[in-house]
């Protein structure tokens, strides 16, 4: 085939051109030959010309079709291209990105001169369950409850015959709420008023008094005697004298220690403003007291005048998170109902020996996990979100990935991040400033045995007997495990220790407090307060008061009496 300018590089150079350019004055379409009388014409050899240019101008089109579809592709496959490696780039673990996320948390600066830092960021979960897979675990845990209640069902109608909707430990569980509600508004009214008033009275008089050291000390001291009286002795006289059962005592006890350290955040962030502060005409600035009234009831325990806030409220967000809450309190019946009162009911009219105590240990683990991720679900995640979307308070970390740790550090920094903060900046920080920045270990270590003491102080009240069980597992095996098992430790198998280490931990726990608790039930002391050294099935400890016998239920009443 010949080409109109005689080669095929005059042929490329043409049909290179951009659509819809004006090929008249370019190119040359090719000469018609004229009909040959020498050679007899012929209409063959008229239509041969004709065909042959259709077939270079259609050739011409396709080519410039070819050359527009492949720019198209190109551009389409780059912007694929770009969002490909963007993901990747996200997904991608950078250890420097995390440690410059956990240092803007902490502020800049020395240890000594770190501070919390809130920013706008939404809680790990919420992330999380926006991935389909991450939704089918969720799927799977509300399947199981599904199972627990279908079996239920199933054991009432085998049993009796028709279904028996038998609440009566939740209910008993959460007995004399008015109590409880009285109980909570005197402290709240009284963490409200009594340190802000004090506050207000320190700060109008501490620049102008003659000892200012003095005055100090006289009004603190007050302070802290109210304190000791009001947030101290009245929840647990509260407790003891309306004989609160264990849910009600819980929420008591937990709500005494949340305002102790709220205040205590309080006080702390206020009082170094005004003692460095260089008032004019005597007056002193002072914190409003909606600041401080918003911070008594928003998920955080380190005090700030202000934090980020989210433009508006998601209320059907806050229902989701309260039904959500609710869910995990039946779920947590049914795991007590199926699987620990029938083990442990009869365990302790048993003989002791150490193959049922290994075995009731390790059986005891499943419902402790269950137990332990449903308390993580419904306290750090549920309630503190539905509150934090309430107020509007923007930063939702309440915990991180601590079921990714790889020791047993990370894991007691991640679990509670609300509370962790807290013993950072108020206990940790301070001692170590008290100890001249000369001991972080014995900072550290007082930071384990404060925690563990309160530990073991919601734990006795709550059920109403000192058995030490919790005060052992954390100021003692939770200290050597911290040093153990450190950051140095990085890989899957490390997680995986940290995870069986964690399952023997919640059995022991689970298994021990429930023998302990029949045992006060089948073995009670006569006396109110003496050490139990006869031979008892299993569990001796440190009773507070006697026990009655009585139905089931009423044992485990009687088993709260003190």
């Amino acid at each position: 085939m010949t080409y109109a300018h005689g080669s095929p590089r005059a042929y490329q150079e043409r049909i290179q051109q951009p659509p819809g350019a004006k090929h008249a004055g370019n190119i040359r379409e090719p000469a018609v030959p004229t009909i040959s009388k020498r050679h007899g014409g012929s209409i063959g050899n008229i239509e041969q010309p004709d065909s042959v240019t259709s077939l270079i101008q259609w050739r011409r089109h396709m080519e410039v079709v070819k050359l527009e579809l492949l720019e198209q592709v190109q551009a389409q496959l780059g912007d694929l291209l770009d969002k490909a490696m963007e993901e990747a780039a996200r997904s991608y673990p950078q250890p420097h990105r995390k440690a410059q996320l956990e240092r803007e948390d902490r502020g800049r600066g020395s240890l000594l001169e770190k501070r919390k830092v809130f920013i706008n960021r939404q809680s790990l979960l919420d992330e999380l369950l926006e991935v389909e897979h991450f939704q089918t675990i969720y799927h799977i845990f509300i399947a199981m409850l599904c199972v627990f209640i279908i079996s239920t069902v199933a054991v009432d109608f085998i049993d009796q015959g028709r279904l028996v909707l038998d609440f009566d430990l939740f209910i008993f569980a959460f007995g004399h709420l008015p109590v409880v509600l009285a109980t909570w508004l005197v402290m709240f009214l009284y963490t409200l008023l009594v340190p802000y008033k004090a506050l207000q009275l320190w700060a109008g008089s501490y620049h102008t008094v003659r000892f200012p050291h003095l005055f100090t000390a006289i009004l603190w001291g007050a302070l802290l005697a109210c304190h000791a009286a009001v947030l101290g002795l009245y929840p647990i006289y509260m407790v003891i004298q309306h004989q609160l059962p264990p849910a009600s005592r819980f929420i008591v006890i937990l709500e005494q220690i949340r305002f102790l350290m709220k205040s205590h955040s309080f006080l702390r962030e206020a009082v170094p403003g005004i003692i460095h502060a260089k008032p004019l005409d005597g007056e002193v600035k002072l914190p409003a007291l909606s600041t401080y009234l918003y911070f008594l009831f928003c998920p955080t325990l380190i005090y700030r005048e202000s934090y980020p806030r989210t433009p508006y409220v998601r209320w059907k967000y806050v229902a989701q998170n309260f039904a959500k809450f609710l869910g995990c309190l039946f779920y947590s019946y049914f795991i007590l109902e199926r699987l620990c009162i029938p083990v442990f009911t009869n365990m302790s009219k048993q003989p002791f020996s150490i193959k049922n105590l290994v075995l009731s240990i390790f059986n005891a683990t499943l419902p402790g996990t269950f137990l332990l991720l449903l308390s993580f679900f419904a306290f750090l995640h549920c309630w503190l979100n539905a509150f934090a979307e309430m107020l509007r308070f923007a930063d939702r970390t309440f915990y991180k990935d601590w079921w990714n740790s790889t020791s047993f550090a990370t894991y007691y920094r991640t679990w509670n991040v609300v509370v962790h903060d807290w013993l950072y900046y108020y206990v940790y920080q301070d001692l170590f400033w008290l100890f001249r920045g000369k001991s972080r270990v014995a900072a550290m270590l007082s930071v384990f045995i404060v925690s563990a003491i309160v530990h073991e102080y919601v734990i006795t009240l709550c059920f109403g007997f000192f058995y030490p069980v919790m005060f052992t597992l954390f100021a003692i095996l939770g200290v050597i495990f911290n040093f153990l098992l450190n950051d140095k430790r990085k890989g899957p198998i490390w997680n995986i220790i940290m995870w069986t280490f964690l399952f023997i931990g919640l059995g022991i726990q689970v298994c021990l407090y429930c023998q302990e608790w029949y045992a006060q039930i089948h073995c009670p002391l006569e006396q109110s307060i003496r050490v139990a050294f006869s031979a008892r099935p299993l569990g001796q400890s440190l009773s507070l008061s006697p026990s009655r016998h009585g139905s089931h239920l009423e044992a485990v009443a009687t088993g709260l009496s003190l």
